[in-house]
């Protein structure tokens, strides 16, 4: 399989002081929250295969976050005009020239048709066990960057970064701290990059995380975003997946990159 990039980085982490040390959180406004970049065709022929082929593996949806899934669905339909669709009755005229039927009847799969990135639902407490902890109740996840959504779908958001070393528990407490102040119309969004030798698609079971070297010849860039839900108080997280060749980077990119690696397994 050929490789899906970007001609170019819309977003690069290691540039911007703000984003460049963890937990490297800034505001994002609903205007500026979704993307569509140089790698939406690709991206989403991929994804549409994803989602007809392999449904079980890339989407889940917990019957508690049913609500959370229709309020996502209607807080982006009026965003899509601004991105570039047009919206002709029940279907959606995609960037691309596919044409997807709007389905509110399945408004997790639906999105997952319409937009580059991956949208996870986590809700504090869905289950009644009295713990605060968000949890994992629902998501389309066709480019995870070495997990798998099966393996952390109803699970406290500890628990799902249990594999990463530097996700301690102080560091879960101050995001757990983030995800609680979250305010409907006034997101965060952060970035990861990472030198990646995988494609796009790469579902990897837990301890299996390693993404590449400074050798490899990739990098990955994930835009990540958490958005309130006003009514559910459900909270969005958002991942928009960038992969470049190192010679797309802009000068200012470049220059900021040699100053500031990204830092390795090795």
């Amino acid at each position: 399989m050929m490789p899906i990039l970007q001609t170019a980085l819309t977003f690069a982490p290691w540039v911007h002081p703000a984003t460049r040390k963890l937990p490297g959180v800034v505001p994002v406004t609903l205007a500026d929250w979704l993307e569509i970049d140089s790698a939406y065709v690709g991206q989403m022929g991929l994804r549409r295969q994803l989602l007809a082929e392999r449904a079980a593996e890339v989407y889940a949806l917990d019957p508690v976050a049913s609500a959370a899934a229709d309020e996502l669905y209607a807080l982006v339909l009026p965003l899509l005009p601004g991105l570039g669709f047009a919206l002709e009755g029940d279907t959606a005229l995609c960037p691309d020239g596919q044409r997807v039927a709007l389905d509110p009847g399945v408004p997790l799969m639906t999105l997952g048709r319409l937009l580059q990135e991956d949208l996870l639902i986590l809700q504090s407490d869905p289950f009644g066990s009295g713990h605060s902890e968000h949890v994992l109740t629902g998501g389309v996840l066709c480019f995870p960057s070495g997990w798998r959504l099966t393996e952390k779908f109803r699970r406290p958001m500890m628990r799902i970064h249990a594999p990463i070393e530097i996700y301690t528990s102080e560091l879960g407490k101050r995001v757990q701290r983030l995800m609680d102040g979250v305010q409907p119309g006034r997101g965060l969004m952060r970035g990861t990059a990472s030198h990646s030798d995988a494609f796009l698609a790469d579902p990897r079971s837990e301890y299996d995380y390693v993404h590449g070297t400074a050798r490899s010849q990739f990098i990955r860039v994930e835009r990540q975003c958490l958005i309130r839900l006003p009514q559910t108080r459900a909270v969005v997280f958002s991942i928009h997946t960038q992969i470049v060749r190192p010679e797309a980077l802009s000068d200012e990119q470049a220059e900021a990159l040699a100053r500031f690696p990204i830092r390795v397994a090795d």
